[in-house]
């Protein structure tokens, strides 16, 4: 058995519940993109020249190990989850309303966190980040597979 499959094998073992799948698959990939947000204000001594100057940012280095972590287990879902990145990131540059970024995905973050703890109650198990740390990045892998299955592509 491969990585991947154990992985999402374990993941979805405390995940049999439809009402917390549910939760989960509206609020994990807001989570990974609130953790975008929250870690995109990280400004770090280095400037883009091709973003016109715009400083790299703590959320794009993470980025990258992230892509290399998905990369080692699938070429598929690495991609998926680069574009979902991408989105988050570009949304992150192009806003430009009052409220910082910072705050809204603080926000966004919290509320998230208290669903997906309702929807582990409802369960009756623990989230499997509780076992290793690792699954933080499992669940944002696990929904895209779910949608991958729906869609028909192989991971």
């Amino acid at each position: 058995m491969s990585k991947i499959e154990r992985l999402l094998g374990e993941y979805r073992e405390s995940h049999q519940n439809e009402t917390n799948q549910l939760i989960h698959n509206i609020f994990v990939p807001l989570i990974y993109l609130s953790v975008i947000g929250l870690l995109w204000d990280v400004k770090l001594p280095w400037n883009m020249d091709f973003l016109g100057g715009e400083p790299v940012n703590l959320s794009m280095v993470i980025a990258v190990l992230v892509f290399a972590y998905y990369l080692s287990l699938s070429f598929s879902v690495a991609v998926g989850m680069l574009i979902i990145t991408a989105v988050g990131m570009v949304a992150c540059y192009l806003y430009q309303g009052a409220v910082s970024i910072w705050l809204i995905s603080l926000a966004i973050f919290v509320v998230s966190w208290v669903f997906q703890f309702i929807g582990h109650k409802v369960e009756g198990k623990k989230p499997s980040f509780f076992k290793d740390l690792e699954f933080f990045l499992v669940g944002p892998m696990w929904v895209m597979t779910k949608l991958y299955n729906k869609l028909g592509i192989k991971y």
